[in-house]
């Protein structure tokens, strides 16, 4: 049978319990559920740039939606504060919290870097998610950015690219020789490995220098957005596949020490809304891109080719070459692509009797 409580056994026990909580509150650490935040972000892409751009105006959205306001963040498209390629900089130095970019844009810092973008007839993108997510390559990622004061994370990507827009048709590897092609990270060396030159502008800049003939070929991204550059109306032929970007990882970087200072549920916002970004921009480049090529091949009578295939030995044997001399001179870059091949290697095994025989099958 229970016992009765009388009212000022009640108080006592209620009284005890309050200055109990009551002491645990004070020596406890401060909770900063009521402090906010306000960074900047800032771009390689032009402002309001579809897809790219837009993915890094979502993202701000969605981590000010998340953290109820605690986290504001106002983007800057390239040239708005800083210029496209300084971004990395800016942010390394902590003049602003957040960058948005492609790591191949900065083999000038770190060699290493540009293996978590794309690697000439490399990873796709779901294999790039496997490394970067399931593979260990996320952790690589983060040695290699933090002796910049920087958090990586992936952001986006495009998927498989087209190989690029040409003002003269490309025959055999002769072709590339003294070509002029915007084409950054491994791929750019590889054009160069073969006779021609690597130039590495912002995306802004790509249709006036292809218009003038500062640049006698190009590559971007694929359909979608290569047809909103106007890139058929300057260039003739277009060619497929993207043999130097497979499945590009886009970024967001985080400078370490203002990530470091947030609340950690803050910083699980961040990394949240980085994989939902992921995941929406290459389901929209999916969708857009079969799209976009019906108009440009259809409506624009576009002269849609793949490479010789010459051309592509070729290039793979320069992707080969490039790769090795810079892995020989810069000891990080190895220890990420050693890392980066031999993961390959069993995502290939795999793909040998998965995605292969279920592709050749349907095509």
């Amino acid at each position: 049978m229970s016992k009765k409580v009388t009212r000022r056994q009640f108080l006592k026990t209620a009284g005890a319990a309050t200055a109990a909580g009551a002491a645990m509150t004070i020596g406890a650490p401060a909770i900063h559920a009521s402090q906010k935040y306000l960074w900047k972000m800032v771009t390689t892409w032009p402002p309001n740039f579809p897809v790219m751009g837009e993915g890094a105006v979502m993202v701000a959205k969605w981590i000010e939606t998340m953290s109820e306001g605690r986290l504001k963040i106002q983007v800057y498209g390239a040239g708005e504060l800083v210029p496209a390629l300084e971004a990395f900089n800016a942010v390394s130095s902590g003049t602003v919290e957040m960058g948005h970019g492609a790591s191949y844009y900065w083999a000038g810092k770190s060699q290493a870097a540009q293996f978590f973008a794309a690697v000439p007839f490399g990873l796709n993108a779901q294999g790039m998610n496997a490394w970067l997510y399931a593979g260990g390559g996320q952790q690589l990622w983060d040695e290699v950015y933090a002796a910049f004061n920087l958090k990586p994370f992936a952001a986006g990507n495009t998927g498989v690219q087209m190989g690029g827009w040409f003002r003269k048709e490309i025959k055999s590897v002769a072709d590339i020789k003294g070509l002029k092609m915007r084409i950054p990270g491994l791929g750019g060396k590889v054009i160069t490995k073969l006779g021609g030159s690597s130039i590495n502008v912002a995306g802004g800049e790509i249709y006036s220098n292809l218009e003038r003939g500062v640049i006698d070929a190009t590559e971007w991204v694929g359909p979608y957005h290569d047809y909103l550059m106007g890139f058929y109306k300057v260039a003739k032929f277009y060619y497929y596949p993207g043999w130097h970007e497979p499945g590009t990882v886009l970024e967001s970087f985080v400078n370490k020490k203002a990530y470091d200072a947030l609340p950690k549920d803050l910083q699980e916002i961040i990394t949240t809304a980085m994989y939902r970004s992921n995941a929406w921009m290459l389901a929209t480049f999916e969708s857009k891109n079969n799209e976009y090529l019906y108009k440009l091949t259809h409506e624009h009578k576009v002269n849609l080719k793949p490479f010789p295939k010459d051309v592509m030995e070729s290039f793979r044997k320069a992707s080969v070459e490039v790769i090795s001399e810079i892995t020989s001179k810069d000891p990080i870059s190895k220890k990420v692509f050693d890392h980066f091949t031999a993961f390959s290697k069993k995502v290939d095994a795999w793909a040998k009797i998965s995605e292969i025989p279920y592709y050749t099958s349907i095509m």
